[in-house]
């Protein structure tokens, strides 16, 4: 078996357990827009530790792993302009969809959640819709 394949499985392994244990624990679905949003708008106060910590180990960690495996491959464009347009849209699809591919997709989709599962398909079938348009008619990718 490829490393690849190893690697994704391990990350999905543990992803899956880590939201599985997020909801045990807190009674909360792990999403991560979410926890951003809490701390952002200051919704999130009671349990700004949590979120902060979450935040953080969603950073740190793959840096760890990265600087452990001597660097992270990424097939990302150099372009800037590119890079900001690409986050931003990315944070207004998750406003728009009432959360990020972690909750409706990781958490929804194994709650057998309807929301969830339409929402993964809309993400879905945006992300190929501008992997065509700005790779292959715009060529900016």
């Amino acid at each position: 078996m490829q490393p690849d394949w190893i690697f994704g499985a391990l990350g999905g392994l543990m992803i899956g357990t880590a939201a599985a244990l997020f909801l045990l624990v807190n009674g909360r679905v792990m999403g991560a827009s979410g926890i951003l949003g809490g701390l952002l708008d200051g919704s999130g106060r009671t349990n700004r530790a949590e979120r902060l910590a979450f935040l953080a180990g969603l950073v740190i960690i793959p840096a760890l792993l990265a600087l452990g495996m001597g660097g992270a491959q990424t097939h990302a464009t150099t372009n800037i302009t590119v890079l900001i347009s690409a986050g931003l849209l990315v944070g207004i699809g998750t406003r728009l969809a009432n959360g990020c591919t972690s909750g409706h997709g990781v958490c929804g989709i194994s709650r057998l959640s309807l929301r969830g599962l339409v929402a993964t398909m809309f993400y879905l079938f945006a992300g190929g819709i501008s992997v065509l348009v700005f790779r292959h008619l715009l060529g900016v990718i």
